[in-house]
């Protein structure tokens, strides 16, 4: 059975009821397709002790604040979800789930979202899939040799699943740092960075942040000296279990060795470490296999966009996939503007085209 509808929202996390929120209040008639089961997008998949780098109040969707998580500073995972089942509730946004978008094509005047539950004909479609369904995985040489666990910062939950064992965490970042820290009382940690981790002062998170994003974004349009935004602040915001972790000297990092082998890791100088699992905190890719049918991809693979809107298709917007689509447009906080300006984008040309 084929549907019509006048926007197609694909992705039901935080970016696509932004989206939703803001074609709403336009009047416009749409849908939000997606693939999971239950509310929350992807923080009902993060792992057990994943907290927000900001206070609720600083956390929120457009239209609603976040609340206070009682006991919590910065509220958990299950709080967001929480909170954004809330949100889809009370805004009444219109999502269907669970549908799985096979792909968007090109259909005459319009575009044509085929789903496993039927073709969705949309005037313009919004793209708000994120990044955590497509995790990064470096190539290491070695790597189809080693006989423990590896696993990618998706398929981690507890320190539990690791106690007593040999672990390796590599990479540098926000997750990097949470999970080594997560796992430095129980297990043999050894952390490894690319570069020597650069955590951020303990008194800024993500309010700053956003501000800083902004800032940067506000000057480049206005054609002023690029400022370096958030990465030249460091990498690590300093979440208070991370602190406590560094603090007591447990986050010591290690520099990236050059090959597995079958009991663990080898550095160029031959230095060897043993382990029984190693986690993968690399990092994300953009999930948009769905939207190749269109063939938006240039050379480099990069789908060129201004602002919301792609060059090559300006019936399709892409949403919260990083600072390519709004600054800090793939934090809670951040998303808000971004959304309301492609929901006023598609608006506007939809009263011009019809």
């Amino acid at each position: 059975m084929s549907h019509q509808t006048q926007v197609v929202v694909i992705g039901g996390g935080q970016a696509g009821l932004a989206a939703g929120y803001h074609l709403r209040r336009l009047g416009l008639d749409f849908v939000l397709l997606d693939a999971q089961t239950t509310s929350g997008g992807a923080w009902q998949h993060a792992w057990d002790s994943l907290h927000l780098f900001s206070p609720a109040a600083y956390s929120s969707l457009p239209g609603h604040l976040m609340p206070p998580q009682p006991g919590e500073t910065y509220p958990d995972a299950q709080h967001v979800v929480e909170y954004l089942a809330d949100y889809e509730k009370r805004y009444q946004l219109p999502v269907e789930r669970p549908v799985r978008v096979l792909g968007a094509h090109r259909d005459g005047g319009l575009l044509r979202v085929e789903t496993d539950s039927g073709p969705w004909h949309a005037r313009a479609v919004i793209s708000a899939t994120g990044t955590w369904w497509r995790p990064f995985l470096p190539t290491v040489p070695g790597q189809a040799t080693f006989r423990g666990r590896q696993l990618h910062t998706v398929e981690y939950r507890s320190p539990a699943d690791f106690a007593g064992q040999r672990v390796i965490v590599v990479g540098g970042g926000n997750s990097g740092a949470q999970i080594a820290a997560d796992l430095a009382h129980d297990t043999d940690l050894t952390w490894v960075t690319q570069r020597p981790p650069r955590f951020l002062a303990d008194d800024i998170d993500g309010r700053a942040l956003f501000d800083v994003a902004t800032a940067r974004r506000r000057a480049l349009d206005e054609g002023r000296t690029d400022t370096g935004g958030v990465a030249s602040l460091g990498d690590i915001v300093a979440v208070p279990p991370v602190r406590e972790a560094r603090d007591r000297g447990l986050l010591t990092a290690s520099p990236m060795f050059s090959r597995l082998h079958t009991g663990g890791v080898e550095w160029a100088d031959g230095t060897r470490a043993e382990a029984d699992a190693i986690i993968w905190c690399t990092g994300f890719r953009p999930a948009l296999s769905h939207l190749s049918p269109l063939q938006l991809r240039g050379r480099r693979g990069h789908i060129v966009t201004e602002g919301t809107q792609v060059v090559d298709e300006p019936r399709l917007h892409l949403l919260g996939y990083g600072d390519w689509t709004g600054p800090a447009s793939a934090t809670l906080i951040g998303i808000g503007r971004p959304a309301r300006d492609a929901a006023r984008e598609i608006a506007q040309f939809l009263t011009a085209y019809g």
